[in-house]
């Protein structure tokens, strides 16, 4: 089953934090490793040539939606039986894909979402903000899916690619190209229950010296932009639950 399983990483203008997340990946990694590059400006994919990896490079950045698009066709092209996506932040441990993957080589799970508050997960260095909003955003979903998710905005997460055969999920629709996809996704499949859900623990450090209103010289630490890409994230739970779309 492992050589039917792909892992994903996703990057844009991730700086020294890619070429971290690579030397990180143990050497005798038993999964397939594709990195898509979405539109990248600063340089930093140039590593990659490094590397035996497979790469998918997009000339301009578009958004994640698309990556994750980009990476499911691969894996459908290469035969993969399953995906487990890596953020290139290096906030993730490449190493922790086994706990994605495992459940769904098992038979046991078609989605399994990484989750930075079960038992044997870690969250060093998170923003307040953000701890609190990964709990109010996880409240919400867990009503409206009525399922106990601890974690829906993690993006450390894997799926059985025969989900996307599924004709009530959509995946390629323009207006999913940023963070909506992952939203939609995750409420698609996690509200349906002929999917079986599992969430594992997962490593979730964000830098010490992070980037604040009060550190301007820290490390950036997320693309994400406040209200704008805020409403990109919860879009597709407003268009879904009110059937604004499909």
């Amino acid at each position: 089953m492992k050589n039917k399983c792909l892992v994903a990483i996703l990057t844009y203008n991730n700086g020294e934090n890619l070429k971290n997340l690579i030397a990180r990946i143990p050497q005798d990694y038993p999964y397939d490793i594709l990195v898509h590059v979405d539109g990248s400006s600063d340089g930093s994919d140039a590593i990659l040539d490094q590397y035996p990896f497979a790469v998918l490079r997009q000339e301009k950045n578009v958004g994640i939606g698309r990556s994750l698009r980009n990476v499911f066709q691969y894996a459908r092209r290469g035969g993969y039986t399953a995906v487990a996506i890596v953020p290139g932040n290096n906030k993730n441990d490449p190493a922790e894909a086994e706990r994605l993957l495992q459940p769904i080589a098992e038979g046991r799970a078609d989605y399994v979402q990484g989750s930075r508050y079960l038992p044997g997960s870690r969250r060093d260095h998170t923003p307040l903000f953000r701890l609190i909003m990964v709990k109010v955003h996880a409240l919400l979903m867990s009503v409206l899916v009525c399922r106990r998710v601890t974690d829906a905005l993690e993006g450390f997460r894997a799926i059985r690619m025969s989900i996307l055969d599924d004709p009530a999920i959509q995946v390629e629709q323009d207006w999913l190209d940023t963070y909506g996809l992952e939203t939609y996704l995750f409420y698609k499949v996690v509200s349906d229950k002929k999917y079986r859900y599992v969430e594992v623990p997962v490593s979730k450090i964000y830098p010490a010296n992070r980037r604040s209103l009060f550190n301007r010289r820290g490390s950036n630490y997320s693309h994400i932009r406040p209200f704008i890409d805020w409403w990109h994230i919860l879009k597709p739970l407003f268009y879904l639950v009110l059937k604004i779309k499909h």
